[in-house]
């Protein structure tokens, strides 16, 4: 799923929330989550970084990963080449005020799973096995890093028609089957444009979300590269996933999917007609 792992798990922070095992709120110092005498470069600006920064992708830390990954520059690649990903993240310096600046890190993603492990004392991925994924019935396989920590950024394999049970979930305001296993204020949340993001995306909680032209309404989308996407649309109660492997990273293909399937499906009304 690649970057579809990072929407999950959001997902599955919000179930934590609504059962009260993740008491922390969304303006918690990340760094208390770390030990300060191993975090370098440390200002007043990491100081003031929270969760809520995390979620968004308004960290501020100093990330480059708008360049292709076997590009030398790319953090993600970087992070990845070494056993600790999580202290790469957070020894990286600030670049800009948390909540201010939209920059798309996998390295910010990625200290989720270390969040949820240091305050729930669950790693991530069993915590999702038993109140998200086996309740679904969804099948699925999470990666590690070097060190054991789950690939919150990327590392998640779903079926995609288990990745539609997600756009189902937040569909209906975090109720599956008569049970809330999100609360609405947390669905209504992740849905709501925080910053403006790349092109003409907003960004909510780990949601990519993509302006109508036909109404003011967005479509709500969980975004992998190489072509894994989930989009659910609201307005018609419709959910589409694709799970296509373009390697050679077609420019911008969602923007053509949406018309695509939007042109594809029926007026919401039609007449009646007499026979």
């Amino acid at each position: 799923m690649q970057s579809v792992s990072k929407t999950v798990s959001s997902v599955i922070i919000g179930i934590a929330m609504l059962r009260g095992d993740f008491k922390a709120g969304l303006d918690t110092p990340v760094l208390n989550y770390f030990d300060m005498t191993r975090v370098k470069n440390v200002d007043q600006r990491k100081r003031r970084m929270t969760l809520r920064h995390v979620l968004t992708m308004t960290a501020g830390l100093a990330w480059t990963e708008d360049v292709p990954y076997d590009d030398p520059r790319s953090d993600s690649s970087l992070m990845e080449a070494t056993d600790d990903w999580v202290q790469y993240v957070i020894d990286k310096p600030m670049a800009a005020e948390p909540g201010k600046v939209f920059d798309y890190s996998s390295g910010v993603s990625e200290l989720l799973a270390h969040i949820f492990l240091k305050e729930t004392g669950q790693d991530i991925d069993s915590y999702g096995e038993k109140y998200l994924f086996r309740p679904l019935k969804m099948e699925h396989f999470w990666k590690k890093t070097p060190l054991g920590v789950v690939d919150t950024e990327g590392g998640l394999y779903l079926r995609g028609e288990d990745l539609a049970k997600i756009g189902y979930l937040y569909l209906h305001q975090g109720n599956w089957n008569g049970k809330q296993m999100v609360s609405k204020e947390w669905v209504g949340e992740s849905l709501a444009p925080f910053i403006q993001a790349e092109q003409d995306y907003k960004y909510g909680f780990k949601w990519w979300l993509l302006p109508r032209k036909d109404s003011q309404q967005f479509v709500w989308m969980a975004r992998g590269f190489g072509g894994q996407n989930l989009m659910v649309f609201p307005e018609e109660g419709l959910i589409a996933t694709f799970t296509g492997w373009d390697i050679l990273g077609t420019n911008d293909p969602e923007h053509e999917f949406v018309m695509r399937v939007l042109s594809a499906v029926r007026a919401k009304s039609c007449e009646a007609v007499q026979r």
